[in-house]
C-alpha cells in the first residue's frame, strides 16, 4: 500500500479538497485493511475478497473507498446509513471483519496534539495525522452475515415487481399477499408523485453522427411542463 501522505494528497485530490474527515478516513482505511491482512487491496486478487461497510455520507466515506479501491458497481462497498464515523473491513476468504469507528475523544484532544493552530479545520488536520491509532480510533472484531444476494459478482436472481413490470435484482422484493412488489409501488420508496415524462432530445445517442441539441423543454405525457420539485 502506498505511504499515508501519499494517499491522503490523491484523496484529497480526488475528493476535491483536504479535510479532517479525509485524514480520518485514509487512516481508518490503513488500519482496517491493516486487521484483515490486505496489503494491496486495489490489486485483482484481494480486492475480489474485501468488502467494506461505511456507515456514514461524509467526506470519511470517500476517503475509505479511496484508499481501499471498493466501489458500489463492483458490490464491494456497502452503505448502511446509521450516521456514524465507522466503517467495517471484512476479508471473505478468512472471515475476519472488523469495525473501526473514530473517537469523539479525538475532536476534544486536537487542540492538544495541534495547538500550534488557530483555526478548528487546520488544528484538526494536523491532529488526525499525529494522534496514534489508539487515540483516533476504537476496533471491534466483529460477525457479518452475508447473504448471497449481497455478495460480488453477477445478478443471482431476477423477479418482475406484479404492480408495475419493473424487474428487481438481488432478492430486493417485498412480498405482498404471496406477490413480489418493488419498493417504489409501496409506501417504502424515497420519492412520490413519480410520472412518466418525455424530455429535451430524448433522441438523441452519443453514437449519432447528428450531434445537434434541440430547445425544446422536458413534458410529462399530459402536456404540462415539467415540475421539479
Amino acid at each position: 500500500m502506498d505511504s499515508f501522505h501519499s494517499l491522503l494528497k490523491s484523496c484529497a485530490a480526488k475528493h476535491g479538497h483536504l479535510c479532517p474527515g479525509q485524514v480520518v478516513g485514509v487512516r481508518m482505511a490503513i488500519l482496517g485493511c491493516r486487521l484483515i491482512g490486505m496489503d494491496q487491496p486495489k490489486r485483482l486478487d484481494q480486492i475480489k475478497k474485501l468488502l467494506v461497510y461505511v456507515e456514514m455520507d461524509r467526506c470519511t466515506a470517500d476517503a475509505v473507498a479511496h484508499v481501499t479501491g471498493v466501489k458500489l458497481g463492483r458490490r464491494s462497498l456497502k452503505f448502511v446509513d446509521y450516521g456514524i464515523m465507522a466503517a467495517t473491513f471484512m476479508n471473505l476468504d478468512t472471515g475476519d471483519s472488523y469495525r473501526v469507528l473514530s473517537t469523539e475523544e479525538a475532536r476534544d484532544l486536537a487542540q492538544v496534539y495541534a495547538p500550534e493552530f488557530a483555526t478548528t479545520s487546520e488544528r484538526q488536520i494536523t491532529a488526525y495525522k499525529r494522534m496514534p491509532e489508539s487515540v483516533l480510533f476504537r476496533v471491534q472484531k466483529v460477525r457479518v452475515k452475508i447473504d448471497e444476494f449481497d455478495l460480488p459478482g453477477p445478478t443471482r436472481r431476477k423477479v418482475a415487481c406484479s404492480r408495475c413490470g419493473q424487474i428487481i435484482r438481488d432478492a430486493r422484493e417485498i412480498i405482498i399477499q404471496g406477490n413480489p412488489v418493488c419498493k417504489p409501488c409501496t409506501d417504502q420508496s424515497y420519492f412520490t408523485h413519480a410520472r412518466d415524462i418525455t424530455w429535451q432530445d430524448m433522441g438523441w445517442s452519443p453514437c449519432r453522427k447528428d450531434k445537434s441539441f434541440s430547445t425544446q423543454s422536458a413534458h410529462d405525457p399530459a402536456g404540462s411542463s415539467m415540475n421539479t420539485k
